[in-house]
């Protein structure tokens, strides 16, 4: 059994989330362009075992579009005191990762575990290409159409055919618009720089990234297993960045094993 909420967020917005199952607290984070239905092949089963709460990020899915600049590691921290807890484990995705990140090195005594699934993580310079260069100019003109074609040509390899098509190019195009306007007053990320002080976590920690996925990706994975202290990285064949719904049985399995 599930239950709906708003989140209220300390600028007055607010957030959907769920929340199903008991056991400790797990929170998965999204990534960015997408939202909290990327773990809805994910969720049922881990909810059998813990107390699971996902959320849209601002602006994205069902939560409400910024009207200011927001900051998604205090969304995080809104989401936890709401739902009343101390502390829970982390699993994150792309954008999602990097937020569990950051949220971890500014709160560790919050963090029981972390998850880092295709993780992208704040203070990474990342190389020049065509492809950066077409997002930067599909968000300049707020070319949601544009944005979206990248999205799912760049991060959905495997394409519509493979496992979670139908749903993955359904989110990215519903949640473009609302993307360009999410990441037009999302502030913090630029300040932070989370890959110089990957050596400080110590929550036990599991990165994981898919054989398909942007090869910046795989750097980053490779880093993050090195950097983070005793961390444990797994490369999972036939899924590219949206790897919660192109194999999500292995996913799961990786993840009850890493939250008992």
């Amino acid at each position: 059994m599930s239950t709906d909420s708003e989140v209220p967020t300390p600028d007055g917005g607010h957030l959907w989330a769920e929340r199903r199952g008991a056991g400790r607290p797990v929170v998965l984070l999204h990534g960015s362009g997408m939202d909290s239905r990327l773990w809805d092949a994910v969720a049922p089963e881990l909810s059998r075992h813990h107390d699971v709460i996902r959320y849209d990020a601002r602006g994205l899915g069902r939560s409400a579009p910024p009207e200011r600049t927001f900051d998604d590691v205090e969304d995080l921290r809104a989401v936890l005191d709401h739902f009343d807890l101390d502390h829970a484990a982390l699993v994150g995705l792309s954008m999602g990762g990097e937020t569990a990140l950051d949220f971890t090195l500014a709160h560790p005594e919050r963090v029981t575990a972390l998850a880092l699934v295709g993780a992208s993580v704040s203070g990474h310079d990342w190389p020049p290409s065509p492809e950066t260069s077409a997002y930067t100019e599909a968000r300049r003109q707020g070319d949601a159409t544009a944005l979206a074609d990248l999205e799912l040509s760049v991060w959905a390899a495997l394409g519509h055919t493979a496992p979670g098509g139908t749903l993955i190019e359904t989110m990215v195009r519903e949640n473009a618009t609302r993307r360009i306007t999410s990441e037009h007053h999302l502030a913090g990320a630029p300040a932070r720089n989370a890959e110089s002080q990957l050596a400080r976590i110590t929550a036990p920690t599991l990165v994981v990234h898919g054989t398909h996925d942007h090869p910046e990706i795989a750097a980053i994975a490779a880093r993050l297993a090195t950097d983070i202290p005793d961390a444990r990285h797994h490369v999972l064949p036939n899924a590219d960045h949206y790897l919660p719904l192109r194999t999500p049985n292995h996913l799961t399995a990786l993840l009850l094993t890493h939250l008992a």
